[in-house]
């Protein structure tokens, strides 16, 4: 095409197949529909290598011999086919999208609604891992590695599988191969009945995977006894830890069993344990010998706390003393945002219904969609953002980032804030508007909706910026 603007942002991916036949290979997941957004983290699998295959509009047409891009709900061991897209605004031929090895995914325009690449309209673009792209005002995806079959959970159960897209029963969301390789990891951890470390950047959800082991185990009836172990007083630790008798050290004193003695049966949830110096982390290394013993303040007897501890923190390793580090027997890492995009949609989702459910404020945001599911009402411009970002402080971040956006929109659907526009949204270029309206038989809605412009009052207010008439004998507008 004469016109066609083509970009490329391959991001380096990791190494891929060299051939169509490896298991290797690209993913396009969905990350926002206008018109079905129940399919937020559905995945299109694509080979690392490959002729193009057509993404767009319901089922193929007689003769099209064409091969299409099909979208599939993946989980562990399980991989479930679903409809074909039904966005009456999608052509049925809309994009164009062929694999280029470890070059990423070369996508093209072939319908009537604007293509754009992280944000930026174009005719034909590369994407790498971590990119999106759009069609716009209609779906947007992310462009992920993805291995054709994702690994059968070992400890998970499926029978404790959410319904998709929804937080599971310990409040985990998430559908990357990543989230579900967290599930295992934690369901192993709870039913070994071994110490555990947490260990992940702030705000990666160290106390929701403390509190999941809890729940998955053995222990889940028992209590659960969490306390930052950065604000444990040194000069009264072992108080703090273990307790004290009655009238000690002080007259009148109450009895008080601590942490340990609280946890007896169940978890003891320790944040931030590598805060703790080296000589107050001494202080635990013989209450978690394989018998728990401890002695309260004032007591001479012994006692012993059946306990698991599940510690957590976002420092090296080389903060613990070694001691320590080798009484907690299991390590669960957290990943980070970043190695999961593709969930970033839904724990937006899931947090604002949270704060919705929680604050008058953010109520105005969430609708009723099909079957009563609830939907918050989100811009795409703002999914696009949020799935890009590089997160300092991961799901926490994402939290503040969601109020700050909701509390700069005034309408009933979120948009995007002014602080994570990277730049001025890429407006058509005359050449551009011009040749929509010649495919669209001068119908302005129609030329609009295909530029990604949100309304054909925009296209009149470029149109008149380009000089572009309208032709009396135009197509009229659509009702």
């Amino acid at each position: 095409m004469k016109n066609e603007k083509t970009i490329s942002v391959a991001t380096g991916p990791s190494p891929a197949a060299a051939d169509e036949s490896a298991p290797a290979g690209w993913g396009l997941v969905v990350v926002w529909s206008a018109e079905e957004p129940d399919r937020v983290g559905e995945v299109a699998l694509l080979p690392a290598r490959g002729a193009p295959r057509v993404l767009g509009r319901g089922e193929p047409e007689d003769g099209d011999d064409e091969p299409r891009v099909t979208f599939v709900r993946q989980r562990p061991g399980h991989m479930a086919g679903t409809r074909p897209l039904s966005d009456p605004a999608i052509s049925r031929r809309q994009l164009s999208v062929r694999p280029r090895g470890t070059g990423g995914l070369e996508v093209e325009r072939l319908g009537r609604c604007a293509l754009s690449v992280n944000g930026a309209i174009v005719d034909r673009g590369v994407v790498g891992e971590g990119d999106t792209v759009a069609v716009r005002g209609r779906l947007v995806l992310v462009c992920v590695r993805r291995d054709a079959e994702m690994t059968d959970a070992a400890s998970f159960p499926r029978s404790a599988a959410p319904r998709f897209g929804e937080a599971d029963d310990v409040g985990m969301v998430g559908e990357s191969p990543a989230a579900w390789r967290l599930r295992d990891q934690l369901a192993f951890a709870a039913a070994a009945g071994k110490h555990v470390l947490v260990h992940g950047g702030s705000g990666t959800g160290k106390e929701l995977a403390a509190r999941a082991i809890h729940q998955l185990s053995p222990r889940a009836d028992g209590p659960f006894v969490a306390r930052n172990a950065a604000t444990l007083p040194p000069a009264l630790i072992d108080a703090e830890l273990f307790g004290n008798a009655r009238n000690y050290p002080n007259q009148g004193m109450a009895e008080r069993p601590g942490l340990v003695g609280q946890a007896h049966g169940g978890t003891l949830f320790l944040d931030e344990l590598a805060e703790l110096p080296a000589e107050l982390q001494a202080h635990l290394l013989r209450v978690l010998d394989a018998d728990g013993e401890y002695q309260r303040l004032g007591e001479a007897s012994e006692r012993r706390s059946d306990f698991r501890l599940v510690g957590a923190t976002n420092r090296p390793l080389s903060a613990f003393k070694d001691d320590l580090l080798a009484r907690l027997t299991l390590r669960v890492e957290l990943p980070a945002l970043e190695a999961r995009r593709e969930d970033v949609p839904l724990l937006a989702r899931a947090l604002l219904l949270s704060a919705a459910k929680g604050s008058p404020a953010a109520e105005r945001f969430v609708r009723t969609g099909d079957g009563g599911r609830l939907e918050p009402r989100i811009d795409p411009d703002l999914i696009e953002a949020l799935v890009r970002r590089s997160y300092a402080t991961h799901v926490r971040e994402l939290d503040a980032l969601l109020w700050r956006a909701m509390a700069a929109s005034v309408g009933d659907t979120v948009v995007l804030p002014e602080e994570l526009r990277t730049g001025p949204r890429q407006e058509p270029t005359g050449e551009q508007i011009r040749a929509s309206l010649a495919r669209e038989k001068g119908n302005v809605r129609r030329a609009a909706l295909a530029l990604g412009l949100s309304s054909r009052y925009g296209l009149y207010r470029l149109m008149k910026k380009h000089g572009i008439a309208i032709e009396p004998d135009a197509e009229p507008e659509d009702p």
